[in-house]
């Protein structure tokens, strides 16, 4: 058996929503090398074009397309246009996510709270489905939910943020079961603190970044290009027997 063949993406398409930089353009790059054409979605026209570009500067096959994932519409068109370039959908990762509130709840307006689960979770919801659509009756699929740490332990000022993600742990879990019989695998990967700009405020605090990092045992914060590897593995034929499950890429946060 050619173990590393596995692991190969040759002739699959995959879309990563929010790849215009950060954890979500470094997997779109990864998926990218492991061979797979790839559709960079974000809603800056520029941005988005950047990193497609890069993907294909590489010697990748990649699309831009600038879409919100907080409109069906626009889902729709997303996943509409990667079909009509590529010719097929295998691969869905739902990176796209805002953090942009660290307050008490208690003090956290209305609008802030929709605000972020209109994309960190109808979002996903709408991504999943439109895919779905076009999954099912292949009977085939991967879609890679990306979670956080902060879905399965409590982050105090970021009720909002926790809540949603939470939320994609179960939305996971659900889509896992009942798109099993068609053969479409749903997993999510749970990052913990990741260097990106959603963490940069963070990491501006030295009070709350050393914080941050006494509950990390590897001493230190992660990098986007660290979550690759878990989004190549469940996108593969390696994972063919996975579905279901949050892979936590934490530093060992929750072996503490």
């Amino acid at each position: 058996m050619d173990v590393l063949r596995q692991f190969s993406l040759e002739g699959k398409v995959a879309i990563v929503t929010g790849s215009s930089r950060g954890i979500g353009r470094a997997i779109a790059e990864g998926l990218a090398g492991a061979g797979a054409a790839v559709t960079v979605n974000g809603r800056d026209p520029e941005t988005t074009q950047t990193a497609a570009s890069a993907i294909v500067a590489a010697g990748g096959e990649s699309l831009a397309v600038v879409a919100d994932v907080s409109d069906a519409t626009e889902v729709d068109r997303l996943i509409d246009t990667t079909v009509a370039n590529f010719g097929r959908l295998d691969i869905l990762v739902n990176n796209a996510g805002i953090s942009p509130y660290f307050k008490p709840a208690e003090t956290m307006a209305e609008a802030e709270w929709d605000e972020i689960m209109k994309v960190n979770l109808k979002g996903v919801f709408l991504c999943c489905r439109a895919a779905g659509r076009v999954m099912i009756p292949r009977k085939s699929g991967r879609v890679i939910n990306i979670s956080s740490i902060g879905g399965t332990v409590a982050l105090p000022r970021l009720v909002a943020y926790c809540s949603a993600k939470g939320a994609i742990h179960q939305l996971t879990r659900v889509l896992a079961v009942e798109w099993a019989p068609h053969h479409v695998l749903v997993n999510a990967i749970a990052p913990g603190f990741i260097e990106t700009d959603l963490t940069k405020g963070l990491r501006e605090s030295p009070k709350h970044l050393e914080s941050l990092i006494r509950q990390v045992p590897l001493g230190r914060l992660g990098h986007p290009a660290e979550i690759v590897g878990a989004a190549i593995y469940l996108a593969s034929d390696a994972a063919s027997y996975v579905t279901g499950q949050m892979l936590h890429v934490d530093g060992g946060w929750l072996a503490l």
